[in-house]
């Protein structure tokens, strides 16, 4: 799948195990692990970026600055506002790739003609949050993060969604679905877009391997008796759009019956027309 519709974000280039990207007027230099083929990265984009992220021989890495930019700026998506800033680990606070899932998310929530509940664990700073807000659904965000959350928040409000039913949660994702299987709560839908490996706010491990048929397992219970959709996003490279079609045929398809299809997700670029790919989603659909 291919997300070709931003304005406000482009891939231009890819090189030498870079990526050259446009985020509204600023652009920038980011490592990507993927991109293994050679290129010259002599064209006036690549030596005119504001910033680029160097990766550190010992682990993480830093920003470098060429030019003025501010701290923090805004990209839209659709009458979708996202504040975004360079952060550690090379990102920015948004994964343009994740349109695919938002469009879907929406159509989904707009053709049910129902109320509709959503889950979205571990929900970072929120896009997904907002696409089903708009689409007139009430939703739950969920994350381990206090500043993720926050941001989220100020996404929502930049996007004029602040007065929509949504409740923002710091919490251990979890123990936050064992909390809502004894209390008996439901959701129509849930999106998951699970870290390869975090911290909850308690200091609880995940490791995405270990820990994901369970969380699927756990899910289960707390959707409704006519559930819309299930996405599994994950960046992990050993998980295959194949091995998380089939974790959601065993858990949900089994039960509510539907439909599974997986594939990886992708952004064409710019200088070459071809996609590069930017992890992988299984859904789950009624």
């Amino acid at each position: 799948m291919r997300t070709a519709d931003w304005q406000d974000y482009e891939l231009i280039d890819t090189a030498g195990g870079e990526r050259l990207e446009r985020w509204g007027d600023i652009f920038l230099i980011r490592p990507d692990p993927q991109i293994l083929w050679p290129g010259a990265k002599t064209g006036p984009l690549w030596k005119g970026a504001h910033a680029r992220y160097l990766r550190s021989n010992k682990g993480g890495g830093r920003w470098e600055a060429y030019k003025k930019m501010p701290d923090v700026w805004q990209v839209g998506w659709e009458g979708l506002a996202f504040r975004l800033k360079p952060m550690g680990f090379k990102h920015t606070g948004l994964f343009p790739e994740q349109a695919v899932n938002w469009r879907f998310a929406a159509g989904q929530i707009e053709q049910a003609k129902r109320p509709v509940k959503v889950l979205n664990l571990f929900g970072y700073t929120g896009a997904a949050t907002l696409a089903c807000l708009r689409a007139g659904a009430a939703v739950t965000h969920v994350d381990a993060s206090k500043g993720m959350v926050q941001w989220a928040k100020e996404n929502a409000a930049a996007s004029g969604l602040e007065g929509r039913p949504v409740r923002w949660l710091v919490d251990d994702c979890v123990k936050f679905v064992q909390r809502e299987q004894r209390r008996g709560n439901a959701y129509d839908a849930i999106i998951m877009d699970p870290p390869s490996y975090g911290r909850g706010p308690g200091g609880e491990v995940w490791k995405l391997e270990e820990q994901l048929a369970g969380l699927l397992a756990m899910c289960v219970p707390i959707l409704s008796e006519k559930p819309l959709f299930f996405i599994l996003n994950s960046y992990t490279t050993g998980l295959s759009p194949a091995v998380m079609a089939y974790l959601l045929g065993l858990t949900l398809q089994k039960r509510f019956g539907g439909a599974v299809s997986a594939d990886e997700i992708g952004l064409p670029v710019t200088a070459t027309g071809l996609t590069l790919p930017c992890g992988s989603t299984a859904i789950w659909q009624a």
